[in-house]
Parts: C-alpha cells; sequence; structure tokens
C-alpha cells in the first residue's frame, strides 16, 4: 500500500479569466503520509482554503492532478466524486453547519442516510461517545456550547470511517480550552485510529498540535516545519516570502 494518503502534482487553481483572472494555487506539489496531522497555514488570500477544497474533492484543479489513497479524482466525474467523498473524506468548518432542527445523534446519522444507508443506533452512540457527547445524544445544537458542536460535527464526520479528514479553521470559533479539546481529538485520530489529517489554521498554538506545518503565500508552497512549537511557527508565519514553485516532500 501506498504510504501517502494524499499527493497533489502540480496544481494549480485559477478562477475567473483575461485580465481579470485570479491565481489561486500556482504549481502546488504535495504529499501527505497516512496517519499523520498536518497544518496548512500561510497569510489572508494565500490559498489556504483553495488548497483543502482541492485536496477533499471540493473544487477542481485548473491544471495538475490530485490522489487520494491512489485514486485519481481529476478523473472522475461529479457522480463518483460524490461517492468518494461520502465514503473516504471527513471534512469539518469554522462554521459546525448543523441542522437546528435535528438532535446531535441525527446531525451525526445524516451522511449515511444521504448515502442510502441506516446507521445503527449503536453505531452513532459509539461514534458520539468518541468525542465525549455520549449523553448529549438527543440534544439538538441550540442545547449545546459551541464546543460541543464542533464535536458533533466531527463525530458527523467521523461516522462514515473516512482514511482522510480535513478541517478549515475547525476551532476559529472557539475558545482557547474548548479549542484545546478538538484539537486533543484530531491529535487522536490520527495517532490512534491511523487517520490522515490536514487542517487549515491561522493559530500557531492550533499548528503546534500539528506533526508538520506546511506554509503557503501568493499560493505557492512557502515552507515547511516540522515538530515546531508555537513561538517558532509564528516566527516562521510572519517572515514568509513569496518563492517560486516547487514540491515539498514529506
Amino acid at each position: 500500500m501506498d504510504d501517502y494518503a494524499i499527493r497533489l502534482r502540480s496544481v494549480s487553481r485559477r478562477y475567473g479569466s483575461g485580465s481579470s483572472a485570479v491565481t489561486a494555487l500556482d504549481q502546488v506539489s504535495l504529499a501527505f503520509r497516512r496517519g499523520t496531522f498536518t497544518a496548512v497555514m500561510g497569510p489572508s488570500g494565500s490559498g489556504k482554503s483553495t488548497l483543502l477544497h482541492c485536496a477533499a474533492g471540493l473544487d477542481r484543479p485548473t491544471s495538475g492532478s490530485v490522489d487520494i489513497g491512489g485514486t485519481e479524482l481529476t478523473a472522475l466525474n461529479e457522480r463518483q466524486l460524490t461517492l468518494l467523498r461520502r465514503r473516504r473524506i471527513g471534512f469539518v468548518f469554522q462554521a459546525f453547519n448543523l441542522l437546528p432542527s435535528l438532535t446531535a445523534e441525527q446531525n451525526v446519522a445524516l451522511p449515511l442516510r444521504l448515502a442510502g444507508r441506516r446507521p445503527s443506533a449503536a453505531q452513532v452512540r459509539e461514534v458520539l461517545g468518541q468525542v465525549g457527547l455520549g449523553e448529549r445524544a438527543r440534544h439538538r445544537p441550540s442545547e449545546l456550547s459551541g464546543g460541543q458542536q464542533q464535536r458533533v460535527a466531527l463525530a458527523r464526520a467521523l461516522i462514515t470511517r473516512p482514511e482522510v479528514l480535513f478541517g478549515d479553521e475547525p476551532t476559529g470559533a472557539l475558545d482557547s480550552r474548548t479549542g484545546h479539546g478538538v484539537l486533543a481529538l484530531l491529535r487522536g485520530m490520527a495517532d490512534g485510529d491511523g487517520r490522515t489529517v490536514v487542517m487549515v489554521t491561522h493559530d500557531p498554538v492550533a499548528a503546534s498540535w500539528a506533526d508538520r506545518v506546511v506554509f503557503l503565500v501568493d499560493g505557492q508552497v512557502g515552507g515547511e516545519l516540522t515538530g515546531a512549537g508555537a513561538d517558532r511557527i509564528a516566527a516562521h508565519l510572519t517572515g514568509l516570502e513569496p518563492v517560486g514553485p516547487g514540491a515539498v516532500a514529506c
């Protein structure tokens, strides 16, 4: 089995055309090993979310290729891409995106129901238990704190047992203590479950939980740090300058 869960090769993403065209990603090549936790950082407008969306199959690159677990995403049609995302990819957003009329257990079960599967109550309770919310299964989002809602969103992403979990600022709307709990869960998913976690964040403290931090600037790779603390990450982020296109080895 390939040791890499995700590979991006010379990925570019442009929006618009002519003189008004904007290049969000410019010839980015990256690879992410299985069972690792990677943070993606960079200045505003550096292409972080675009990278995440292309890697997760939520957006198609203008050029280049994206491979998840040996499957080339850019070769799939929309139906095939939807099925792959449902079965193999989890995604957690800064906005929890829970349906307010549904209970926690109903929100968690939703991805399987949309895929035409009927999850068992035990299966739903198990994944809620993994995020520490086994006793809050019947509560609606309005009855939960922000951190609890984000943990429900994590459980919803985990119910399909994804190979890769993507997070777009998953702790951005949380206080530091609550964010700490969510980061500990993400860390555990890589260490204990062998899942590959890729998280966009602006927070050096959050990024310090990752094995590796990849930096983007002006849509290009601006270096990486491995095993760095928050101070070193913040210093590197402050000193970012545009670089030429190239690959970052993992």
